[in-house]
């Protein structure tokens, strides 16, 4: 067993070694092409320099001959056109001594030429036209394009000489890495060859293994049961627990609620005798300040702060509730549900230019009430998160799977939820995104708890600023344990 072992984890290290060094002569290949590829680069814009050049020259002449301003088109067409090829020469050759200079020189005399051209055109320009011809004739414009050509072809054999090399260096990575392959495949077929003699010695073992698992599992049913009849009661106390608390804070929130209501009508009255006492005489500002602007103030956040926990409480209320309610199986169609759903919220999607698409869907046998509710949640958040500045389109597809499963999906082109938010949605009170809509991150949490209590999931996908899509998977019939609860 240990040689087998030992064996195993040679041909691994083996194999990943080959892998890692592959890699890297893969990746040093591509450098190579990289640099090649920069090399030409280099060539053609010393070239276009060179090209340049050229064609200014003849735009002088013919400028010089003809005194026909159409002539510098050309010219200023070319001198605008070598400025980023020198550049791109420059930029390249940024920490390489031996090609510095070259370039340096391929600048100063591509500079010189032009200087030259540009005084002659100037001469013309003033009216200077033989003076101009004159300078063209001495002889020193020509030798500054000789030598530009002579440093132009330096630079090319320079760069052919590297692209020379670096092409046999990428050959012989080339090689390298074909050979690496190829030890890569000869190690594969070994580990085949060492798992199928594994395979077949252990076999006996794996149907033993087997045989005793299959005797656990008579007995682990039993205990799956058990332990699922014990949560089930569990979940019941914890859904009990959470209706009493909830109505025993409701009673202390209407005590605090009565008691804002007659301190705004207290507040109401001494503001009153103030204005009575100001007519008398002057009052204390600090009075008429808390009178006026402190008390209001603070009654508005206490008012706030209490229907908000209302709210809260009602929420909890209505998810103990569907929690207690016992489900009754019929048999649905979903489409018309989805349709009933889509035309209850016509006025908004209508007044926000969006529309609703339901497409058939396949029916099922469920708890109607439950679905409603989860469809109904969906589509009514689809269409609050749609994004305003497109056209929005919500639509509701499904279809049978093999299993005895049946998916539902809501898709929209809405806001979308981020990565880090695609579980944190179904959290009770958890929200995601821009807070500018009205709610309490209530809605995805009940719809999941709802989805899980029929025996379906829920899941999302969803890119932010491209939509989302709520999937929905049941099983065709809701069958039932005991009263309420599902197998």
């Amino acid at each position: 067993m240990r040689s087998v072992s030992g064996l195993l984890i040679l041909a691994f290290v083996l194999l990943l070694t080959v892998n890692i060094s592959t890699f890297v002569m893969i990746r040093r290949t591509a450098t190579v092409n990289d640099t090649i590829e920069h090399a030409q680069q280099m060539r053609r814009a010393s070239r276009t320099v060179l090209i340049s050049m050229l064609d200014a020259e003849t735009a002088q002449r013919g400028f010089l001959l003809t005194g026909r301003s159409d002539f510098l088109q050309p010219f200023e067409a070319a001198r605008a056109e070598r400025e980023p090829a020198l550049s791109f020469l420059e930029q390249g050759v940024v920490g390489d001594p031996v090609l510095e200079e070259p370039v340096a020189r391929i600048r100063r005399l591509a500079d010189a030429k032009l200087q030259e051209m540009e005084g002659t055109l100037a001469l013309a320009r003033a009216g200077r036209i033989g003076q101009a011809i004159q300078s063209v004739r001495s002889g020193e414009g020509k030798r500054y394009m000789d030598e530009l050509r002579v440093a132009i072809d330096d630079f090319d054999a320079l760069k052919s000489a590297r692209i020379a090399d670096r092409t046999h260096a990428s050959e012989r990575s080339a090689f390298v890495t074909v050979l690496m392959n190829a030890m890569t495949g000869l190690l594969v077929l070994i580990l085949a060859l060492l798992s199928a003699w594994m395979v077949r010695r252990y076999v006996g073992e794996i149907q033993r293994a087997r045989e005793e698992l299959d005797a656990v599992n008579a007995g682990l049913e039993d205990t799956v049961r058990d332990r699922t009849a014990a949560l089930t009661r569990a979940n019941d106390e914890i859904q009990r627990f959470a209706y009493i608390v909830s109505h025993d804070l409701r009673a202390p929130l209407v005590n605090v609620m009565g008691y804002t209501s007659e301190l705004e009508q207290a507040g109401k009255v001494i503001d009153a005798a103030i204005r009575e006492a100001e007519a008398e005489g002057p009052v204390s500002a600090d009075v008429v300040t808390a009178v006026r602007e402190d008390m209001p103030e603070a009654l508005g956040f206490i008012r706030a702060s209490t229907e908000k926990m209302d709210r809260l409480i009602n929420a909890i209320l209505k998810l103990s509730r569907e929690g207690r309610r016992n489900l009754a199986p019929e048999r649905l169609d979903m489409t018309a549900m989805a349709q009933n759903i889509a035309d209850s919220v016509h006025h908004q999607t209508e007044a926000s230019g969006a529309r609703i698409v339901v497409e058939s869907l396949p029916p099922i046998e469920s708890d109607r009430l439950s679905m409603e509710q989860i469809l109904g949640n969906l589509i009514d958040n689809a269409v609050k998160y749609l994004d305003a500045g497109r056209p929005g389109e919500i639509v509701v597809s499904g279809e049978e799977v093999p299993g005895g499963w049946i998916v539902y999906r809501v898709a929209d082109n809405g806001r979308g939820v981020a990565p880090r938010d695609h579980e944190r949605i179904f959290e009770l009170f958890r929200r995601s995104g821009k807070q500018d809509r009205a709610g309490e991150g209530l809605g995805l949490a009940f719809v999941r708890n709802s989805v899980r209590r029929i025996g379906g999931v829920i899941d999302l996908e969803s890119e932010l600023g491209k939509g989302s899509t709520f999937l929905l998977k049941f099983p065709k019939r809701l069958i039932l344990s005991e009263p309420g609860g599902v197998l």
